[in-house]
């Protein structure tokens, strides 16, 4: 059953569109490396060419979706979006980055000499975790409350800011990936390198789609009737 909702083509609808509004697309752009999150108003063929993905795999992948098998949508209501957004991702990356790093910096000491060792990986991790807390204390101290005040609209300010950190914050997720190989383990690694390399591929996906949520969900509401 297809899952698409709007008579215009895929190709022609924007990433961001996509994931906000099929279930389990965001999967599909995960698996095929497609940028939502950060880069949501590329339109789908656009994205495949930059990427080197035949469209029409793309498409089919994602035309194959069923809302049964989607994963769960975000609550529609403002203010429920908004306390999801505060539980799953705020909390869960100041609980889990600190861990990551502690993790990081033991593997960088104990597997120096290891050809393979991710070299940098804490220090990177250490400033993400400065730089998202000043970003998430924003959020909830200015941007949220005010959200929880208003319809929509007067916010396209906060939220410009707030969209130029997400792309920071995904180009240090690139630099992740890029020392890990992908969050490849080498042949031995011990048990600590395991858990910060399953733990860090957790952390990127938690923030590609908690960046997908503010930026191609939640903002807009507050971005497009103050320009009406």
């Amino acid at each position: 059953m297809s899952t698409q909702i709007s008579t215009t083509p895929l190709r022609n609808r924007t990433v961001g569109e996509i994931a906000a509004t099929m279930p389990g697309a965001t999967a599909i752009f995960r698996s095929f490396k497609v940028d939502f999150c950060c880069h949501g108003e590329v339109a789908l063929g656009e994205a495949a060419r930059e990427r080197g993905i035949d469209v029409a795999e793309l498409e089919k992948a994602l035309l194959a979706l069923d809302v049964s098998e989607g994963t769960k949508p975000a609550p529609r209501e403002t203010g429920e979006l908004i306390d999801h957004i505060l539980t799953r991702y705020h909390e869960t990356l100041r609980r889990e980055l600190p861990e990551l790093i502690a993790m990081a910096d033991k593997v960088e000491a104990v597997h120096a000499r290891h050809p393979q060792v991710p070299h940098g990986m804490a220090d990177i991790l250490r400033q993400m975790l400065g730089e998202v807390e000043v970003h998430m204390k924003k959020e909830e101290l200015i941007l949220f409350p005010a959200m929880r005040k208003r319809a929509a609209g007067g916010l396209d300010t906060p939220i410009a800011q707030l969209r130029h950190e997400h792309v920071d914050h995904g180009a240090q997720l690139e630099q992740l990936e890029h020392m890990t190989g992908a969050f490849t383990l080498p042949e031995g690694a011990c048990r600590t390198w395991q858990a910060l390399y399953v733990g860090s591929a957790k952390l990127a996906d938690d923030l590609i789609q908690h960046i997908h949520l503010e930026n191609n969900i939640l903002f807009p509401r507050y971005e497009e009737a103050s320009r009406s």
